[in-house]
């Protein structure tokens, strides 16, 4: 197996099926790694409770989905604003809106405030998702720290909570990765 990257050797890393160094034994990984392992370990739960919400009656939920619905929130929301929450153009947004709609996970209202704008609210299948949504991710959790050791998933995330800053936690994923 090829063990460089760029002329540079790589770490082999731990594949969470008992193969490679222990996690200790990786002291020294070079730079990009984090942040790829933090991305598959992202993409592993977003997967894994995607599969789970279509199991559950979500079959057409996808993450962007996700985002968006987080967007729109308890109270509801303009496409302008789901636009700018998720970092994207109002017309991208609206298309979003539109899917989320046409699955049910949506509606468009009246503004009560104001009747000229109209608000996209969360239909009860919305509010479902969301809900199974979270308690799936509890479960993701509870496995996670099966597997590494309740003590070292805290540990974790109370690293993540020390080097992340609090305003990072946006919905623009999309957005930023699209490049938009």
């Amino acid at each position: 197996m090829d063990n460089m990257v760029d002329g540079t050797e790589k770490v082999n890393r731990v594949d969470g099926m008992g193969k490679g160094p222990a996690p200790e034994a990786v002291a020294d990984a070079p730079g990009y790694e984090l942040p790829l392992l933090l991305f598959a370990g992202f993409r592993t739960l977003i997967d894994r409770l995607h599969a789970e919400l279509a199991r559950q009656g979500h079959p057409g939920l996808r993450p962007a989905h996700g985002f968006a619905m987080q967007a729109v929130g308890v109270r509801g929301a303009t496409a302008s604003e789901i636009g700018r929450r998720l970092g994207v153009s109002k017309q991208a947004a609206g298309k979003t809106v539109d899917r989320l709609i046409a699955l049910g996970y949506a509606h468009r209202a009246d503004d009560p405030a104001d009747a000229r704008r109209k608000l996209i609210r969360l239909t009860p299948h919305g509010i479902d998702a969301l809900r199974r949504s979270a308690a799936v991710f509890d479960e993701l959790r509870a496995e996670w720290a099966a597997t590494a050791g309740a003590d070292r998933l805290r540990d974790l995330e109370a690293t993540l909570r020390a080097v992340v800053p609090p305003h990072s936690f946006r919905l623009d994923a999309a957005g930023w990765l699209g490049g938009s």
